[in-house]
């Protein structure tokens, strides 16, 4: 409890409601976020058929959303710190329910990309309050490395769950209800929290650093576009060079603005701190594989081998599992094995994984070619994530909780938007390569996994040297 002279961050004295609860509500909202990043994936096809988007506009549905959940989150994080987590929790919320119910309802391709920004622009307000809430609510010890590993397992789950509600969805229903969805289950999720969470906020008045999210989510954009325009361009044309050139510029302009403003939206000096710089640069590789993981498995198990939406779902639901069995494995072999070993050990089970998935044929069996490595991979996804975001919340002030929860989904988020352009690139120049039908869209899927499997043995690497040993007795409260 605090008292009158206490200078951690102000808790409204109302009447604390059970810690399983807040845990619940906090893991709900990180399901909802993190579920959408993934769940369109099956509905690709489907949507690109009734709204008539192109191949590119395709990869722009998963990006639209990506980019500004990245971009975001880290004003999201400071204005949760600033005006109130339960706030910013219920803010971003409402916001999101209502761009999916707009997305839902999209009549043209426009549309719906416009209503996936701004649902990204609702989760980046969301997210970051979700960890905050829960950290605030659940002592330091092993009840709050149980509750971390809970809020990963369901953020885990719902990405990995994205393949089986979407499948189902378009299957059942159409591609709309991937996003109708979340209107009835937003408005639970909203009545439940304004009942039932309390409010905490650092208190200490400083403005948000608005230009600096500008910058740095119109940089990620940027960069993104650029990055799609090799594909058709080349690496060397104009239409490329302009705005990856740009989007360079947009980002340095971002961290000259943040060296020099009085408050700014990401202070560098946070990434004196080893545990904070370590760890959020690993999620940022981890995310540039794992998350182009769902895409290309979905469109593999598509467009190669066949399978309906629904199958599809269904053929992902072992790695589903294997997501959330890690993530609730890690807590128990983190004291141990240590945070740094543990993180290790999952980038490396997972980079057996992406090796295993990259030997893919066009009439690939299920258990060779989709269950097995797909377990591999989502298994070394939930041993690593957990000891990660515990690194990455460590060591800070308790007046930065909002802004280093938000860096923990930001860098994974912002690798994962990029590591997307990059690999879909890298995927559709080996097809165009290759010529045309399920042979050449095999190849350059295959490619992409092997891309990523380099990219999760880098990462192991840069983890073994940089992270430290173990978890900061002083972390974020």
């Amino acid at each position: 409890m605090l008292d009158a002279a206490d200078t951690s961050p102000l808790i409204s004295r109302r009447l604390t409601p059970p810690t399983w609860l807040v845990v619940a509500l906090a893991c709900a909202g990180q399901f909802l976020v993190i579920l959408d990043v993934s769940v369109v994936n099956v509905a690709l096809p489907s949507m690109r058929t009734d709204l008539g988007l192109s191949a590119s506009g395709l990869q722009w549905v998963v990006n639209a959303y990506a980019i500004a959940f990245a971009g975001f989150m880290l004003l999201g994080g400071r204005a949760g710190d600033l005006y109130g987590r339960k706030r910013m929790f219920l803010v971003g919320l409402g916001l999101f329910t209502l761009a999916s119910l707009g997305g839902g309802l999209a009549q043209e391709g426009w549309q719906l990309l416009v209503a996936r920004a701004v649902q990204g622009l609702g989760a980046a307000v969301l997210a970051p309050s979700t960890l905050t809430l829960l950290t605030a609510a659940v002592p330091e010890g092993p009840a709050r490395a149980r509750a971390i590993a809970t809020w990963t397992a369901v953020g885990a789950g719902g990405g990995a769950a994205g393949g089986l509600v979407g499948g189902v969805l378009v299957d059942t229903l159409s591609w709309r209800w991937v996003l109708l969805i979340n209107v009835p289950i937003g408005a639970v999720v909203l009545a439940g929290s304004l009942r039932w969470l309390t409010e905490s906020r650092a208190g200490d008045g400083r403005r948000l650093d608005l230009p600096g999210a500008l910058l740095v989510t119109a940089g990620l954009a940027t960069l993104a576009y650029g990055i799609s325009q090799t594909e058709a361009e080349g690496w060397t044309a104009a239409a490329t060079l302009v705005p990856l050139a740009a989007g360079l510029a947009l980002v340095g302009a971002f961290l000259a603005v943040e060296a020099r403003t009085a408050a700014p939206l990401m202070p560098l000096g946070l990434f004196r701190l080893r545990s904070v710089a370590s760890a959020n640069t690993a999620m940022f590789l981890s995310g540039s594989a794992m998350f182009c993981m769902w895409f290309f498995m979905t469109l593999y198990a598509q467009n190669v081998l066949g399978y309906s939406p629904l199958g599809a779902g269904l053929a992902l639901v072992p790695s589903s599992l294997a997501v959330v069995l890690g993530s609730k494995l890690a807590p128990r072999y983190l004291p141990t094995l240590g945070a740094r070993n543990l993180a290790v050990l999952g980038a490396l089970v997972a980079a057996a994984g992406f090796a295993w998935q990259s030997t893919m044929t066009a009439h690939g069996a299920y258990l060779t070619s989709i269950m097995f490595p797909g377990i591999l991979m989502m298994l070394g996804a939930g041993l690593s994530a957990t000891p990660l975001a515990a690194l990455a919340t460590s060591g800070a002030q308790p007046s930065d909780a909002g802004l280093v929860s938000g860096l923990v989904n930001t860098s994974r988020t912002m690798g994962g938007s990029l590591g997307l352009a990059v690999m879909s690139t890298i995927a559709a120049a080996r097809t165009a390569h290759v010529g045309s039908g399920a042979e050449a869209l095999t190849e350059g899927y295959a490619l992409a996994f092997r891309a990523g499997t380099g990219v999760l043995l880098g990462g192991a690497v840069l983890m073994l040297l940089w992270l430290p040993r173990k978890i900061s007795a002083s972390s974020v409260n």
